[in-house]
């Protein structure tokens, strides 16, 4: 298959990549609009295959999403184009109500354009995959029970908002239009090359330098925990085996407390770190003000994904956080190039006279 990967230079979209590139036969179009968030680098080693080509290409723009279909001819679109960051959300709320609404609308009308020309053969095999969150269901406040797929939404912040505003749309392209969609929501994310504003990487990079922990509130938000190279094998089982017109939840079956995650970091920095002047490092965690509307906790039931589709995390969260930190131990220099800025200065310079670049 060729994949349509929107979103590719980020986070969970670099994990798909590189998942697709060195695990299958599959061929990879990366189309991306490099903000502060994207980075090249994460599929660095993937863009050597002659099976991946990028675009930089905003999804709010019409024009050039029907010349990428155009020229491209994708047999799937894995959708996971984002504004994602819950502050940033709360503070600039318009960047995520323009891509993760408009962008989602624009794109869903260029591939159903495209999608309504193919031959029958490949318009019978064409998907297209949104990737969303379980941040769309609220707030779970009492300590048990789970999100399923039938979860009625409730979103807190203007990004969940906005994350089930293009949920419901992509389902309304199904139904009233037929277009063969499908939805995956997932819960907290963590791995390698994750942008330093998250909180695992945050604290990890702060803690190296000696610098305040902060934990909102009393830190007792819990969240479900799922390893991004585990959510990359999801999605793209979903995108090649999941039924038309289904939502399937994504998680990793590890809840765990705020304070719980930074303690497990500070206590794998103490052991990886010997010789580091900030052990321990715990005594650099900070208690700040709360942020507003700031769910309590979310857990996903993931039985679904595992019946239909044989999918289940190979990485518990000790074995994934292990791994995590030590990524970041060792990719010192990813980490410097995207905190000083150099690697935005670097896009500026080589693409803003361009919209692509193959």
């Amino acid at each position: 298959m060729k994949i349509l990967v929107t979103g590719g230079a980020g986070f969970i979209g670099s994990a798909v990549i590189r998942h697709i590139i060195f695990n299958t036969a599959d061929s990879v179009v990366n189309l991306d609009k490099l903000t502060y968030a994207g980075n090249l680098e994460s599929v660095a080693e993937a863009a050597q295959s002659e099976r991946y080509v990028f675009e930089r290409v905003d999804i709010c723009d019409r024009d050039q999403l029907d010349r990428v279909l155009r020229e491209h001819r994708p047999d799937t679109v894995m959708h996971l184009a984002a504004e994602s960051h819950v502050d940033r959300s709360i503070s600039g709320p318009s960047e995520f109500i323009q891509t993760n609404i408009i962008g989602t609308y624009t794109l869903l009308e260029a591939a159903r354009h495209y999608w309504r020309g193919l031959d029958d053969e490949r318009k019978a095999n064409f998907r297209f995959h949104h990737i969303s969150t379980d941040e769309v269901y609220g707030d779970l406040e009492a300590p048990e029970g789970l999100f399923i797929e039938t979860t009625p939404y409730q979103p807190s912040s203007p990004y969940s908002a906005s994350k089930a505003s293009s949920d419901h749309l992509v389902r309304a392209w199904n139904r009233t239009y037929s277009l063969p969609t499908l939805i995956t929501n997932c819960s907290n994310n963590y791995g390698p090359y994750h942008f330093p504003e998250k909180l695992i990487p945050l604290i990890i990079l702060n803690a190296l330098e000696g610098k305040p922990l902060p934990v909102y509130g009393k830190g007792n938000q819990i969240r479900d925990w799922l390893y991004v190279e585990d959510h990359a094998r999801a999605l793209y089982k979903v995108a090649t085996d999941g039924m038309i017109g289904e939502t399937y939840n994504i998680g990793g079956h590890n809840e765990k407390q705020n304070i719980e995650v930074v303690h497990a970091l500070c206590a794998l920095l103490d052991e990886l770190c010997p010789d580091s002047t900030h052990r321990p490092h715990a005594s650099l965690i900070t208690y700040v003000q709360d942020r507003p509307g700031h769910d309590q906790r979310y857990a996903i039931d993931a039985s679904k994904i595992q019946r239909e589709l044989g999918w289940v995390p190979e990485e518990t969260f000790e074995t994934g956080i292990r791994k995590t930190v030590e990524w970041y131990l060792n990719n010192t220099e990813w980490v410097a190039h995207v905190k000083s800025g150099s690697y935005q200065q670097w896009i500026d310079k080589n693409y803003s006279d361009r919209s692509s670049q193959t």
